[in-house]
């Protein structure tokens, strides 16, 4: 089964590796810098339109956010 921890970790490497701060990020989808904080520290999920626009901007495929790899 899939954890919340698991997508946070993801996503908070994505953000790492792409080089972006959370407010340069939040800026180029158009939501808050505190939502992507919530979404870093595991706090909630990105509704669908967000985790597309969040993988788009990261250049990951939403499968690897969403831990599609692991079996």
């Amino acid at each position: 089964m899939i954890t919340l921890e698991q997508i946070q970790n993801r996503l908070a490497e994505a953000i790492l590796q792409s080089g972006l701060k959370q407010g340069e990020l939040a800026e180029k989808i158009g939501v808050k810098q505190s939502q992507i904080s919530c979404y870093v520290h595991g706090k909630k999920l990105p509704a669908l339109d967000t985790l597309a626009n969040l993988c788009k901007v990261l250049d990951v495929d939403t499968n690897y956010i969403l831990c599609q790899d692991i079996k």
